[in-house]
């Protein structure tokens, strides 16, 4: 029986009361996770001071930067709840986690030095096909640089590096424990610093061996560092799967970005995904960035205040051992929702297409779907005096393709044991409604749903009074698709009848 609001207030919120009044210093809240750990932390805390590392970007200053990721929707409910002076609470610290000490200024050091309780170090390029020599640089030497400015912190209580579980690909289980680094950082970092970009550019496949990529390479890297600092500093190492747009607060669906499966379903809901090569029963393991956030906030609570000798420090944050969903039922749900229910503008083709088993089928499907309809539309733009653009939008989605292929078609399981405990043994009824952390209640078709209305409002800037439109030109395209596949139909079968019918005939004749 679920507990009544009343009930819920007679618990305390200690969650709150260890962030009350502290200091933290947070790198990456720019980025997708970082800006939702902030609203959350300003709208459930009521005396909380957050230090932002802010690069300047574009000529745009660290404070012009933080006054804009404000003026976002995301922080709409804080600012209605706090107001907007909570912004105050925020105070750039000009730097860039890629540049020698952070290019933080000393007198800017020397006030982290002396008032930061906690560090969340949340910077990483999250790019799959990142140049090793910028993913070198930000996942791993920026992770040394932040490691040797926690060192002087004089009250730090807790340095959170945010890792992933997919940094130790070779390992089919993950366990909650550290794991041997591909390579030693510390001489990957001396290598990168002194060779130039393009030598590096080519030695690259020998430098990764068989990792996939310089994300997977890197981050098991950084969180190699982290785990050497662990007797010098309190280190906890958060290693969160694949990270997806908000479930419940603020904004059900919210992203910032196209990455994964968002920009599967914004491809394959404008019609240009048609085929991938991919196990319809293989399933990968998602996290709602909202439910990231939470267990951060509430494992740092638990490592800071319930685990005395800090013997537990590494946290898989996955949800597979609970939930699994596999491809095919994804694929499935998405198709129903952009056709269904929120369709996008601009569709180019009916949204459709299949997962192949066989990766030669996939690529004579990508070429017969994706390339000769490319050509044949970009073609016309030149024509009518438009510059060709689905050629470009295709290299993209195979390169995207390439990244989705190998983490589709191989299967990996997470042990979050650590992780589950605080849930189930640590938080008490009004915490654990605070502080969601599990996947109970959830309807994945309306989650689907929310998401592609706010990717279409927040990364499409497709406004809800273009969806009657929208809807209209689904059914012209559900119409032109019916016609072009019958017309295909035809032309096969006449083709075989002329081919290879109407010889046999004749020869019988």
């Amino acid at each position: 029986m679920s507990e009544t609001t009343e009930n819920l207030e007679e618990y305390p919120d200690r969650i709150r009361e260890l962030y009350n009044g502290k200091t933290l210093f947070i790198t990456g809240g720019t980025g997708f996770m970082g800006k939702v750990l902030i609203e959350k932390l300003l709208r459930m805390i009521e005396d909380v001071k957050i230090f932002l590392l802010v690069r300047e970007k574009k000529g745009k200053l660290a404070k012009e930067r933080i006054r804009e990721i404000f003026a976002g929707p995301l922080f709409d409910m804080l600012k209605k709840q706090r107001g907007p002076q909570i912004i105050n609470r925020v105070t750039a610290i000009e730097g860039d986690v890629m540049l020698p000490n952070l290019g933080i200024s000393e007198e800017n050091r020397k006030i982290i030095i002396e008032e930061v309780d906690i560090i969340f170090n949340c910077a990483a390029t999250i790019r799959f096909d990142e140049g090793l020599k910028k993913a070198v640089l930000l996942n791993v030497r920026g992770t040394k640089f932040m490691l040797n400015l926690a060192k002087e912190c004089k009250k730090l209580m807790c340095f959170v590096h945010v890792s992933t579980a997919y940094c130790h690909l070779n390992e089919r289980i993950l366990y909650e424990k550290p794991y041997p680094p591909p390579a030693d950082p510390h001489k990957v970092i001396e290598t990168i610093e002194w060779l130039s970009e393009d030598i590096i550019d080519a030695i690259t496949p020998q430098i990764l061996g068989t990792i996939p990529n310089t994300y997977a390479f890197t981050k098991a890297l950084g969180e190699a560092l982290a785990v050497e600092q662990k007797d010098n500093i309190p280190v906890c190492i958060l290693r969160p799967s694949i990270v997806i747009p908000i479930w419940k607060e603020p904004i059900p669906g919210w992203t910032d970005n196209i990455n994964g499966p968002t920009g599967l379903l914004i491809g394959a809901g404008k019609g240009v995904i048609r085929t991938m090569y991919c196990q319809e029963k293989s399933y990968a393991d998602y996290l709602p960035v909202d439910i990231l956030v939470n267990a951060t906030l509430c494992i740092v609570w638990v490592y800071i205040c319930k685990n005395d000798n800090k013997s537990k420090w590494i946290f898989n944050i996955t949800s597979s051992s609970n939930y699994k969903i596999t491809m095919e039922e994804i694929i499935n749900m998405g198709r129903k929702v952009v056709n269904e229910r929120i369709p996008l503008n601009g569709v180019v083709w009916y949204p459709g297409g299949t997962m192949k088993r066989s990766k030669i089928v996939n690529y004579i499907c990508f070429f017969l779907f994706h390339i000769i309809p490319a050509l044949f539309v970009d073609s016309i733009l030149l024509l009518i005096g438009y510059k060709p653009i689905l050629c470009r939008v295709q290299k993209r989605v195979w390169k995207g393709f390439e990244v989705f292929e190998y983490y589709a078609n191989n299967q990996w399981d997470f042990d979050n044991n650590e992780s589950l405990a605080v849930r189930d043994k640590m938080l008490n009824p009004r915490e654990r409604k605070v502080y969601k952390l599990d996947g109970e209640g959830i309807n994945y078709m309306d989650y689907f749903t929310k998401c592609t209305h706010a990717a279409r409002l927040y990364i499409l800037n497709e406004s809800d009074d273009t969806l009657p439109a929208a809807r209209r030109h689904m059914k012209v395209m559900w119409v032109v698709d019916k016609v072009c596949k019958m017309l295909f139909v035809g032309f096969v079968l006449y083709y075989l009848y002329q081919k290879i019918l109407s010889p046999l005939m004749t020869s019988i004749r």
